[in-house]
């Protein structure tokens, strides 16, 4: 019963991050320009050397739509990708740890080159407008001074996460 609970929780989890990734690749026409040559394609994402006391995620696999949006490949992906993406997260706790003090996990790339050249102008260029969501929501002033607030709480976190980092390093140093 545990499984069918973690299965369905993750399930809803995927298709909340398609719907996310899809919402911030239509606020930029340019992104939607980049992936409408790719459309049909299949991109994997898989994690690497996750710890087995945690359940595995399993791989994501989302293909390209005509439009330049993602659809995730659901329970039944493609045997062949076009594009597979690695990532290591045999310490997720760390990566999550250095991804807030701004560093990018490790991630190995096969496949289709120009697709990977196009996937990775998106990760370096792309940003999610929270502030600008919020506003819809809450109005322009309120959103404002949120997006205030949460842009000092996060400098004030990655200032401490860099100085855990520079001290777990010092520390472990020889």
């Amino acid at each position: 019963m545990l499984q069918t609970i973690q299965q369905t929780l993750a399930v809803a989890a995927v298709q909340r991050v398609c719907l996310l990734l899809n919402h911030v690749l239509v606020s930029e026409a340019v992104a939607t320009a980049r992936l409408k040559p790719h459309a049909g394609r299949y991109v994997r994402l898989h994690l690497a050397g996750w710890p087995s006391m945690l359940p595995t995620p399993p791989d994501l696999v989302f293909g390209i739509t005509p439009a330049g949006l993602l659809e995730w490949g659901g329970d039944a992906p493609p045997a062949q990708v076009d594009l597979n993406l690695t990532v290591e997260a045999g310490n997720p706790l760390r990566a999550a740890l250095h991804s807030l003090g701004g560093e990018r996990p490790k991630v190995s790339v096969e496949g289709d080159a120009e697709l990977a050249a196009d996937v990775s102008w998106l990760v370096d260029n792309l940003r999610w407008d929270m502030q600008d969501d919020l506003a819809r929501v809450v109005g322009e002033v309120p959103a404002r001074e949120i997006a205030r607030v949460g842009g000092v709480l996060a400098g004030g976190l990655r200032a401490a996460v860099q100085g855990l980092t520079g001290l777990a390093s010092r520390v472990s140093a020889p």
